[in-house]
């Protein structure tokens, strides 16, 4: 469990409508991920998330993955993938979300649910517009659930506007990184006594769906694990939610809304949610 140890993190606007634009875009989110597997199924590693143009395309089904997402999906290891969405410059905005259940920060346990605030988005920046996520499904050689296509989660439209996200990960949509054979031995598989990073057997493939755990295997066969049979009808791997804390992320009224309230002298204020 070593390996996975390790991860993260308002204002309250108002714009006159006769003003139209804002008067600041800074927002604050809260990004939360409920692990919704059942006891004794598939944990996470800390989520890795990213803020970004629409452009970074974390994979690409049936070809390998880069260096860094190997090694996410091998050890748990966000660090690499941290530089590479970087270096690839449709971003800056990233971070990931932890689990605490055991006290320190570290895998989202089944039935938990963790998040994280990220401050200071600049909601008109088109670098703000789109979110990615990734994360190693344990144990496992290197099965994980990421989204590989990059605009599939818009959260803030060209206009700043937040259109936030929720969304479900199904069993169903658990990915084979292709990078390790999946032998389930405990000294290269994660989460059942691997100590050290990247041991296990070279596969070379590219990403699929993973076809599940082996059939009374390792995992299936754990007291601690038995119920992480993803590829089971029904199956829940976790539930993404991004919201608005805080900031001038609204959305602009209709050109008839904004001439009533310029009529009765009105002011918008932008809500502010509470934090649960």
């Amino acid at each position: 469990m070593q390996l996975f140890r390790g991860a993260a993190a308002g204002a309250i606007a108002a714009a006159s409508v006769l003003a139209i634009a804002p008067l600041a875009s800074a927002a604050t989110l809260r990004v939360t991920v409920s692990n919704l597997a059942p006891e004794n199924g598939t944990f996470l590693t800390p989520v890795w998330f990213g803020l970004h143009d629409g452009s970074f395309d974390l994979y690409n089904r049936n070809e390998p993955i880069t260096a860094g997402l190997e090694r996410l999906v091998e050890d748990g290891n966000n660090e690499p993938l941290n530089a590479e969405f970087l270096a690839a410059g449709g971003g800056t905005v990233q971070g990931a979300v932890a689990g605490f259940d055991v006290g320190a920060p570290g895998p989202v346990d089944p039935g938990e649910v963790a998040s994280v605030l990220v401050e200071d988005v600049d909601v008109n920046a088109e670098s703000s517009r789109y979110f990615s996520y990734a994360s190693m499904v344990i144990p496992s050689n290197d099965f994980f659930i990421g989204n590989g296509d990059p605009l599939a989660h818009q959260i803030f439209d060209d206009g700043g506007n937040f259109l936030g996200a929720d969304f479900v990960v199904a069993g169903s949509n658990v990915l084979d990184g292709g990078t390790e054979v999946n032998d389930e031995l405990p000294e290269t598989t994660a989460f059942l006594g691997q100590t050290v990073a990247d041991t296990g057997e070279v596969e070379g493939g590219g990403v699929t769906l993973a076809e599940g755990f082996i059939p009374g295997g390792r995992v299936l066969s754990s007291d601690d694990f038995f119920n992480g049979d993803f590829t089971a009808p029904g199956y829940q791997v976790a539930r993404f939610q991004v919201e608005l804390v805080d900031g001038d992320a609204t959305a602009v009224p209709e050109p008839g809304s904004v001439m009533a309230l310029m009529a009765a002298g009105g002011f918008l204020v932008s809500r502010k949610l509470k934090q649960a």
